[in-house]
């Protein structure tokens, strides 16, 4: 007897890396089905939910070498832009840069640039987004001091000394909700007639970028009328570049389930 095999169809496909969303104060995954778009390259969301980069235009010569990946482009000298988006509202919308090749050695598979981690993308929360308990949380409106216009897509730093704690980022009104988990109930105290404290010394760094951030005149705002595009900024970028940015910084007091409401402004070039 002769067994006769016939592939009909034969189908391989090369993953060029995958991100990884996580909510930015709690660094928790976001189930939420999200919308995520790569200029100039496909994606999918998989079962994990992660959203896999399956092919690039950029690295064409990768989507068939499987064995050996070509040694050109060098490994994370190509970045691709992509925007994330959450129908429902709970995360405002944002930018990433994603550089790749990733490296594909699986000796190096614990490495940050690793094909086989995916690129971990923070989301940052709405202002209507749900809070935990004992949370120290910061509720924000940020508006241009000359002329009272709403900043949106600003991003907020919080540091206790040289650890960040939590960060931000303002929506089309200016308004910003930026949850600080983590916060002690009790704390040791640097006073010298206090063994313990209950608030956390902290402060609070603005950083906007006019070319890439939204103004919008505050009787826009006062009247709910959201601009055509909602801001979308990188906030990785923001804040790599925040010295050679327009930025503030305030010294506030956090304590574990207190909310503060804060108008601030910030003066622009």
């Amino acid at each position: 007897m002769t067994l006769v095999i016939r592939e009909l169809e034969h189908i391989d496909t090369r993953v060029l890396g995958a991100l990884r969303c996580v909510d930015a104060g709690t660094r928790a995954a976001v189930d939420l089905p999200l919308q995520v778009r790569i200029d100039g390259a496909r994606v999918r969301r998989n079962r994990s939910g992660l959203y896999v980069i399956t092919q690039a235009d950029l690295l064409a010569a990768h989507e068939g070498a499987f064995e050996a990946p070509p040694a050109a482009p060098a490994i994370g000298s190509v970045a691709l832009s992509a925007t994330l988006a959450d129908p429902s509202g709970g995360y405002l919308p944002r930018i990433a840069t994603l550089a790749l090749p990733r490296d594909p050695a699986a000796d190096r598979a614990a490495e940050a640039d690793s094909l086989f981690r995916p690129i971990e993308v923070a989301m940052y929360p709405a202002s209507t987004a749900p809070l935990g308990a004992n949370w120290a949380v910061l509720r924000i409106s940020l508006r241009e001091s000359a002329s009272g216009d709403a900043l949106g897509g600003a991003l907020f730093i919080v540091r206790s000394g040289l650890r960040v704690l939590a960060r931000g980022l303002s929506d089309w009104r200016g308004e910003a909700l930026v949850p600080v988990p983590g916060v002690p109930v009790t704390t040791w105290s640097d006073e010298d007639d206090a063994v313990v404290a209950s608030e956390t010394a902290a402060q609070l760094q603005i950083v906007f970028d006019p070319a890439a951030g939204l103004r919008l005149p505050a009787a826009a705002v006062r009247a709910g009328r959201a601009p055509a595009a909602l801001p979308q900024v990188d906030p990785e970028r923001l804040e790599a570049e925040r010295d050679d940015l327009p930025n503030a910084t305030l010294d506030l007091q956090l304590a574990a389930g207190r909310s503060q409401s804060l108008s601030l402004a910030l003066a622009l070039p």
